[in-house]
């Protein structure tokens, strides 16, 4: 197999890892935004939730980033 053969179950989860960063990312700058609102209790709980969700999005960036790499240590190493 050479390197430019298409690998379209690479490029699937490659993607995949790269939409979860994107999403990880977004959810930063939301919890990011709701840091700098006046210190209300609506306001307080919005931002907590803002972090859980952060929490979920980085959850979820790690599981993609470990189905990707391990795609790539099979595809490589054969492992």
């Amino acid at each position: 197999m050479t390197e430019t053969e298409s690998h379209p179950e690479l490029d699937a989860l490659q993607k995949a890892y790269k939409t979860a960063l994107e999403a990880w990312i977004a959810a930063i700058r939301a919890e990011e935004a709701l840091v700098c609102v006046n210190h209300s209790v609506a306001e307080v709980d919005r931002w907590e939730q803002a972090h859980f969700d952060e929490e979920d999005a980085r959850a979820e960036a790690k599981e993609a980033k470990q189905d990707y790499e391990d795609a790539l240590r099979e595809k490589f190493f054969e492992f």
